[in-house]
C-alpha cells in the first residue's frame, strides 16, 4: 500500500509554514504566556485566513468539512511552530461537540470564535478559557456551556488550565469521538514539535564545538539524532493511521488512536531529551527559544490522556 500525501496535502503543509514561519511565534507564545493574547490572536486570524479553523466544520455550517487527514497536516505544522492557545480543542474538538449548532460552528469556521473544552477525566480542566469565547464541559449526561474558574498554571507557562462550571442544560453529542478527535490532534502536534526539535538540533550540532571539534562529527550524536529521526517515522504514520480509521468509523480507532498518542509521546519526549543534550547549558534558558517547544512537548504528552493511558488502552483490545 502506497500511504503518502497527495500534492494538496503537501501545499498546504506549506502554505501554513510559510504563514507561521513569518509570524514570529516565540514571541507570540512568550506574549501569550505573560497574559498578551494580542500577537497569538493575529496568528489565529491567520489560521483562519489558510481555512485551517474550518477543517473540521461541517460545509452546512461553512466550514471545509476536510477528512480527518487533511486535519492532521495542517495539526502537525501548528505543533511543529509552537501555536498559542486551544488548538486541539477549538480546531478539531469544539466542532464535534457543536455539529448541530449553527451559529457557534460558523464562528469556529471563521475564526471568530476560538472555544475551549474540557472533558473528565483525562481533560479535567479546559487549556485557555481565558482566551476563548465559549467554553464548553463535556460529560456523561451530553455538552454543555461553561464558565471559567480558578487557574491553574501548567508545566507549559503559555498553556493556563482553568477549572470551569456549567452554565446550561446540556445538549447530547458524540464525546467519545470528540475525545479521539481530541487525543488525535494532540498527538499530531507532539510529531510537529518532535520534527522541530529535530531540526534544531541538528542544526545546532553542526556549530557547537567541544574538544576541538564540531559535536555532530561524534557518532554517538549521530547516533542520538537518528533514533529521533526514528521515533518520528515511526509516530507520523500511526497518526494518519489513526485519522484515516476515524474518517470510516473504523472498529479499531479507539486503538489505533492511542496508538498514534502514545508513540507521538514518546518521539517528542525523546527528542526534547536529545535537544537539551545537544544544546547544553544553553537549553536549559528560558531566554532560548527551545525551552518553548521542550515545555510544549511536557503540556501536550498529558493532555488527552497520559501515554500511560493510552498504552493500557491498547492492550485492553483482544
Amino acid at each position: 500500500m502506497k500511504f503518502a500525501l497527495d500534492e494538496q496535502q503537501r501545499d498546504f503543509a506549506a502554505s501554513i509554514d510559510a504563514a507561521l514561519g513569518g509570524a514570529d511565534l516565540p514571541g507570540a507564545s512568550r506574549a501569550w504566556s505573560d497574559g498578551d493574547l494580542a500577537p497569538g490572536r493575529k496568528v489565529w486570524e491567520q489560521l483562519a485566513d489558510l481555512g485551517v479553523t474550518a477543517l473540521a466544520v461541517p460545509e452546512k455550517f461553512d466550514g471545509l468539512d476536510a477528512h480527518p487527514v487533511d486535519l492532521v497536516v495542517a495539526l502537525e505544522r501548528l505543533g511543529r511552530w509552537c501555536v498559542p492557545g486551544p488548538v486541539a480543542e477549538s480546531i478539531a474538538v469544539a466542532p464535534v461537540l457543536l455539529a448541530g449548532q449553527a451559529d457557534h460552528s460558523a464562528a469556529l469556521s471563521s475564526g471568530e470564535l476560538i472555544a475551549a473544552v474540557a472533558l473528565p477525566p483525562d481533560m479535567p480542566r479546559a487549556v485557555d478559557a481565558n482566551a476563548a469565547g465559549l467554553v464548553l464541559l463535556a460529560g456523561p449526561d451530553g455538552v454543555s456551556t461553561a464558565t471559567a474558574g480558578a487557574c491553574h498554571r501548567s508545566v507549559d507557562p503559555s498553556r493556563r488550565l482553568y477549572d470551569v462550571t456549567a452554565t446550561a442544560a446540556p445538549w447530547q453529542a458524540d464525546i467519545q469521538r470528540a475525545y479521539e478527535f481530541g487525543a488525535l490532534a494532540t498527538a499530531a502536534q507532539l510529531v510537529g514539535a518532535a520534527e522541530a526539535l529535530l531540526t534544531d538540533s541538528v542544526a545546532y550540532a553542526k556549530q557547537r564545538s567541544q574538544f576541538g571539534r564540531i559535536i555532530g562529527s561524534y557518532q554517538a550524536i549521530k547516533h542520538k539524532l537518528a533514533d529521533v529521526h526514528i521515533a518520528i517515522e515511526l509516530a507520523r504514520p500511526l497518526v494518519y493511521g489513526a485519522a484515516l480509521a476515524l474518517a470510516e468509523d473504523a472498529g479499531t480507532a479507539a486503538r489505533d488512536v492511542s496508538a498514534a498518542k502514545a508513540a507521538a509521546a514518546d518521539a517528542g519526549l525523546l527528542a526534547a531529551r536529545s535537544a537539551l543534550q545537544t544544546h547544553g547549558a544553553i537549553g536549559f534558558t528560558q531566554e532560548h527559544d527551545l525551552s518553548l517547544w521542550l515545555l510544549r512537548v511536557q503540556a501536550l504528552r498529558s493532555a488527552w490522556g497520559t501515554p500511560e493511558a493510552h498504552k493500557r488502552r491498547v492492550l485492553a483490545v483482544p
